[in-house]
């Protein structure tokens, strides 16, 4: 073990005793100093004279200790430890002034201090002062710099001098896993100035200091930036292929979930930088506001949203509702942390309708949000029964359940797959948009149970989902697999799918049909690269042989379209939200559907493929499978 790591492992006391011996001494050169300025030699005084001289370095080692300059660890010494050095020894120099000129006349102080005979100078008294700053100071830097060489985390440049920057700097120079080298801030009276020891500079000169400094990072400390801008500062950063981390946004900031020190990695939300999803408080009170509410797929991406923030308008109650025990465990643990409200958690199957009827009558459910489904489209191309049983006759089993026991709101979350479908979720899906239109449109039967579908496209991070895959592909080196160099998806964040959701569903009437408004659509062979880009690394492909992860295309998967669609034709108008649209589509009256959902039953129960692919061609406008729609255990038999 080398010197260096004896000191840094050794005990806190033996390393305040040893920082103090080293004051003393430099103390004691400092008064050695101030004799010779004032032209005397040190020789030539007597030994009481030498005592009343050389006490001074003992006491001032016992103020640094009570004024606490041993607390701070010399090998992380800043503007405050240096502040409390100053304080230290001036106040070391005014309690000499004061012994010398206000209590002298104590007898037995003379002995000690009886600086009117001192052989220093008034001259001498300050070079003594001046030294000793310089040396104590002195001193801490250069141990620093011995016991931290080589020692520096990755260097990084911080992007914001605001004030968010300053702290975030402060708090990586503590730490030292990350080395801040510069700023960069678009603000030109800041360039060229200096902001803890860290120099300010354009953002032009970000391409210059990562290729000289060889930077790892680049940290946006702007929380106060809009999505929009956020995102142009990617597109602005990326071309140099450097990793990229963010400051929390403002909100998080305020109510204390995160610290400014903490960063977290450039997520898709950040690439797409779409704004804050208008919240009309009104809408979102409506149905939840003082009411009992249950949620199915309460532990999966969409359901466990709506679980949250349904949470935090006030229910009654809220229950939440999964077939899957960990996922339900999860979502309950994280809300009890955080909601004020009564919460259960039911383990059900959407099939059984007798145990959603008990639920909805046990608690006198007001609203459901049917968020349960299978999602997966290859999985669900593969296993077409199941996914017939669970996202249609699982539909038609919680909304039976809720007409019978009078729930006031059901609303179902849909996709922009059950358009025109090209596969069995697809179809599963438009089917059960269906089974509530003919249901809320029936004469006959008049339900007391408003149903309402609302259809959306991807939601960024879910589970299941593409993107996420990314993100673990690229930390494993790579490839990144995208399925054609064409295809391209709409995309939303979960929170605004979720927001947009419960607000559509407070609009409905019965049998509405609600379109989230979903930006502009996004190539997903672009989102690959910049994500690529963003963590780093550079895109290796024909044009750069030498680059870090390659992208492989993969083909599109059975059921998968180039594009999606969340419109049957064009009849949709504007709502009182800017960002929900009403369509008008047209359905199954209540006989035809009954007539298919008992045609399905007996096609489910014998496995009968053919009749299945039959039944779902004929009963959903512009159902046209990719391929041959066969169980994969069918498949398998017959192997």
């Amino acid at each position: 073990m080398s010197i260096k790591d004896k000191l840094l492992s050794s005990r806190r006391s033996t390393k305040v005793s040893l920082v103090a011996c080293a004051d003393f001494f430099c103390i004691c050169v400092a008064m050695y100093l101030a004799t010779l300025i004032s032209n005397i030699s040190i020789d030539s005084l007597d030994v009481l004279s030498i005592l009343r001289l050389f006490w001074i370095p003992f006491f001032s080692v016992l103020v640094f200790y009570i004024l606490g300059v041993y607390r701070s660890v010399v090998r992380y010494i800043n503007f405050s430890a240096i502040y409390v050095i100053l304080k230290a020894i001036l106040t070391v120099f005014f309690i000499n002034l004061f012994l010398r000129y206000i209590i002298l006349e104590i007898d037995y102080l003379k002995f000690l201090f009886d600086l009117n005979n001192s052989p220093i100078s008034i001259l001498g008294w300050f070079v003594g002062l001046t030294t000793t700053t310089l040396l104590v100071i002195g001193s801490r830097l250069i141990a620093n710099y011995i016991l931290d060489e080589n020692d520096h985390g990755n260097k990084v440049i911080i992007y914001g001098a605001g004030s968010s920057g300053i702290q975030l700097a402060s708090a990586l120079k503590v730490s030292k896993e990350i080395d801040p080298i510069a700023f960069v801030d678009k603000d030109r009276s800041l360039h060229g100035t200096y902001l803890a020891g860290i120099k300010i500079l354009p953002p032009n000169k970000l391409e210059y200091l990562a290729k000289k400094n060889k930077i790892s990072e680049v940290l946006i400390a702007i929380p106060s930036a809009s999505k929009s801008t956020l995102r142009e500062l990617l597109k602005e950063i990326e071309e140099y292929s450097v990793k990229v981390r963010i400051l929390p946004g403002l909100a998080d900031l305020a109510s204390g979930r995160v610290l400014v020190s903490e960063l977290k990695e450039v997520d898709f939300a950040d690439l797409l930088g779409r704004s804050e999803v208008e919240a009309h408080q009104n809408l979102l009170d409506k149905n939840i506001k003082e009411k009992v509410v249950l949620v199915t797929g309460a532990g999966g991406s969409i359901g466990s949203e709506i679980a949250r923030q349904a949470s935090l308008n006030g229910p009654k109650s809220l229950i939440l509702l999964d077939s899957n025990e960990y996922s339900l465990y999860e979502i309950k643990e994280e809300l009890n942390q955080t909601a004020n409200i009564d919460l259960f958690s039911v383990l059900a199957d959407i099939k059984d309708e007798k145990r959603i009827f008990n639920i909805c009558k046990a608690f006198e459910v007001d609203t459901i949000y049917h968020a349960a489904a299978y999602k997966h489209v290859p999985l669900v191309e593969e296993n077409p029964f199941e996914g017939v049983k669970n996202n249609i006759f699982g539909t038609l089993s919680c909304v039976n359940a809720a007409m019978m026991s009078n729930v006031e709101t059901f609303v179902l979350i849909s996709t922009d797959k059950a358009v025109r479908p090209t596969n069995i979720m697809g179809a599963s899906k438009r089917f059960a948009e269906m089974i509530l239109q003919s249901l809320a449109t029936d004469i006959e039967n008049k339900s007391l149970t408003k149903m309402t579908m609302v259809r959306f496209g991807n939601v960024l991070g879910s589970s299941g989902s593409a993107l996420p895959l990314f993100k673990r592909q690229i930390q494993d080196g790579g490839p990144v697999t995208v399925t054609d160099p064409e295809i391209i998806r709409y995309f939303m964040t979960i929170p605004e799918a979720a927001t947009l959701v419960i607000q559509a569903g407070a609009m409905g009437d019965g049998g509405d049909l609600f379109l989230l408004d979903m930006g502009e659509p996004v190539k997903i062979l672009e989102l690959a690269k910049r994500l690529i880009k963003l963590s780093g690394y550079e895109v290796k492909d024909k044009d750069n042989p030498d680059g870090d992860i390659e992208i492989v295309f993969t083909g599109l998967r059975p059921g998968e379209k180039l594009y999606e669609e969340l419109l049957i034709g064009d009849n949709v108008r504007q709502t009182q939200h800017k960002q929900i649209f009403q369509a008008n589509e047209d359905f199954l009256d209540r006989k035809d559907m009954d007539n298919y959902l008992e045609s399905l039953t007996d096609a489910v129960n014998d496995n009968d493929n053919e009749k299945l692919e039959n039944i779902l061609k004929a009963s959903i406008h512009g159902f046209i499978p990719e391929k041959e729609i066969v169980d994969i255990i069918h498949t398998h038999n017959k192997n």
